[in-house]
């Protein structure tokens, strides 16, 4: 009885918290939506600071990338439990779900209004068949994933974790999810006269990026839906967030992480080949040693500490560095990548200059609105911190005791 009215006092504590971000996010969504639709109607793709001739992928597509890769990592921690059987993470698997749906659906909806005319690729692309193009296939496997998470996570609100079907979604969403951000990263990686994208490392970079970004991200809400406050936290959440296995697991994520940026930047750094000055564009960018020093060199050196990981502002304050860093890494990749002209011969010195307009600024708010206000229904809704029952009684008996 003493368990079921701290739940339903934490439950109530939740959906008072989501209420909050919820109305927040309809506010900016709707300000940032507003004029991006009057910008898109008015003005079109001018009011974009690319061009053909130029930095043809923007913003936009960096926060498409950061959503998207975002969602494929959640995806991937949930699997620890569903799939691999790691049980000390079921507390954050339907979380990590639903999450996971509300970033790819912001992910496509940027996507959407970057492309012009968004409902021409729900005909266009199907149809078309360019089954050569790693685009078709990315588009087909995203799409894949999206089904196989919203069924995973209607068999986990009907209490169904460990059927033989559930187990089986499981695993066929973890195999999209590979395939689906492996074929983000061959998108970029197969564009030869790109010579900073090109190569088959571009879609291990993008997986294993994809794991840190949902480490980070499930870390963020997670606190999120208790006032950054453990104490908050349902016993069997608390477990977990107080226990070292994530910290572990987000250490090494950010380590291998690191070790392939610092890999890329010196082969690229050391290389004569034409189209790789945009390392030497990237070396000089304060932005980049941001990334580097705040959003990954810290972050790995405060989850190496023993005194750190289980504690909640080392933890957060991580997680958001991560975020951050991460963010910034989707930008400088994607347009460090085009700043080097193509087709202008080596007399061309200038290297393509590129700052978003307003327009691209305001449709990656709009993608975060939609993630954070998704994100803020799910926890009105669906008590996203539910484990399965022996877990709970688990976790709650040793409470107890």
């Amino acid at each position: 009885m003493i368990a079921n009215n701290r739940n339903n006092d934490i439950s109530s504590h939740v959906r008072s918290e989501a209420n909050a971000w919820l109305v927040a996010c309809i506010i900016v969504g709707g300000l940032s939506g507003a004029y991006m639709l009057y910008q898109l109607m008015t003005v079109g793709h001018a009011s974009f600071n690319t061009s053909s001739d130029g930095i043809n992928w923007g913003l936009p597509i960096a926060a498409y990338v950061f959503f998207a890769l975002t969602s494929s990592g959640l995806t991937m921690i949930a699997s620890l439990a569903t799939v691999f059987g790691f049980e000390q993470f079921y507390p954050i698997v339907k979380r990590c779900i639903w999450v996971a749906i509300v970033t790819l659906v912001a992910g496509f909806s940027v996507l959407a209004f970057e492309l012009g005319h968004p409902f021409r690729m729900l005909w266009a692309m199907p149809t078309g068949m360019q089954v050569m193009s790693p685009m078709f296939w990315m588009g087909v496997f995203y799409l894949i994933d999206l089904v196989l998470l919203i069924i995973k996570f209607y068999l986990i609100v009907q209490e169904d974790w460990h059927s033989s079907f559930s187990r089986l979604i499981g695993i066929a969403g973890f195999v999209a999810v590979i395939l689906a951000s492996g074929m983000l990263g061959l998108l970029f990686g197969s564009v030869a006269m790109r010579p900073m994208w090109f190569g088959s490392f571009t879609s291990i970079y993008y997986m294993l990026t994809a794991a840190l970004s949902g480490a980070a991200a499930i870390v963020v809400t997670t606190y999120m839906a208790f006032d950054f406050d453990s104490r908050n936290m349902p016993a069997n959440l608390r477990a977990f967030a107080e226990g070292d296995q994530m910290p572990k697991v987000f250490a090494t994520l950010i380590g291998i992480t690191l070790v392939m940026i610092l890999t890329r930047m010196w082969t690229g750094l050391w290389s004569n080949l034409d189209g790789l000055e945009g390392f030497h564009v990237l070396v000089k960018s304060p932005l980049f040693w941001v990334e580097l020093l705040f959003g990954l060199v810290l972050p790995f050196w405060m989850m190496l500490q023993p005194g750190m990981q289980t504690r909640v502002v080392p933890q957060m304050t991580a997680a958001f560095l991560v975020l951050g860093g991460m963010a910034i890494n989707r930008y400088e990749f994607i347009v460090s990548g085009q700043v080097v002209p193509m087709f202008k011969g080596t007399w061309v010195n200038s290297l393509e200059p590129y700052f978003p307009s307003m327009t691209e600024w305001a449709m990656a708010v709009f993608g975060l609105a939609v993630a954070l206000g998704g994100y803020a229904i799910g926890e009105k809704m669906f008590r996203l911190s539910a484990a399965p029952a022996h877990e709970e009684s688990g976790k709650l008996a040793g409470a107890s005791a």
